[in-house]
């Protein structure tokens, strides 16, 4: 199980990797959950956390709304007594447990995205969870015992949101993407100009690591690369 340390001694824990990252951060018997995976992943997702010896949850954090990020929150809510927190603008989701599906940034997943929605009723849906805190753009993570923050990311959805842990490791959600040699960029956002701004935003917390949802953990000198190339992107209209 690969596992990050902070400087201050914060643990980050990739308990599930593959089709969807869940990570746990831990310090002084504190846990906080990023994202659940999907259903079909919840005894696996399960097994690890007992591994970890794992018995209380005091936070899951849903970086959006997402089935493959949200699909087992009403579980994890219920066996772990967990609070469950989300960006505001995707509670609503949350609480139907229903998926929006973002747009594709290149042709494939354009044509993708075009046509689940043609030929699928309801893609991504999932049970139901509620939502005990909302997200704006900046929430403090200190009255759970952690040196963290939530910071708003938005771009892949418009309630993404990020964690920043020590100022040292941010756990991104699909802000970014770590499958693709080279480069960052996901292959789904409902706006990318956000999301390129979004990755400015992470870039000042001076954070050297980030980690994605998909993939492996990107560093600070890739994410610049990207940002300066899809900002001059963005700016001259050329790609």
């Amino acid at each position: 199980m690969k596992t990050w340390t902070t400087s201050d001694g914060t643990k980050i824990f990739k308990v599930l990797g593959g089709r969807s990252n869940v990570f746990l951060i831990s310090i002084n018997n504190r846990n906080i959950l990023v994202d659940t995976s999907p259903a079909f992943l919840r005894g696996k997702l399960n097994a690890r956390l007992k591994k970890l010896n794992v018995s209380n949850i005091d936070l899951l954090i849903l970086t959006h709304a997402h089935f493959d990020h949200a699909e087992n929150a009403y579980w994890i809510k219920n066996k772990f007594n967990a609070l469950v927190g989300i960006h505001k603008s995707e509670a609503s989701y949350l609480a139907l447990g229903e998926t929006e599906l973002p747009g594709g940034t290149n042709p494939f997943s354009g044509f993708l995205v075009r046509f689940i929605s043609r030929f699928i009723k309801s893609p991504g849906r999932y049970q139901s969870c509620e939502s005990d805190l909302l997200f704006d753009e900046y929430f403090s993570l200190e009255e759970f015992g952690f040196n963290a923050y939530v910071l708003h990311t938005p771009g892949h959805t418009e309630g993404s949101v990020s964690v920043i842990v020590d100022n040292e490791f941010a756990l991104v959600g699909d802000s970014m993407f770590g499958v693709f040699r080279g480069s960052v960029f996901p292959p789904f956002a409902c706006d990318v100009k956000k999301m390129v701004e979004s990755w400015g935003k992470l870039l000042e917390t001076g954070c050297s690591l980030f980690l994605p949802s998909h993939g492996s953990a990107n560093s600070r000198d890739l994410l610049d690369r990207e940002y300066r190339r899809k900002s001059l992107q963005l700016k001259t209209g050329i790609t």
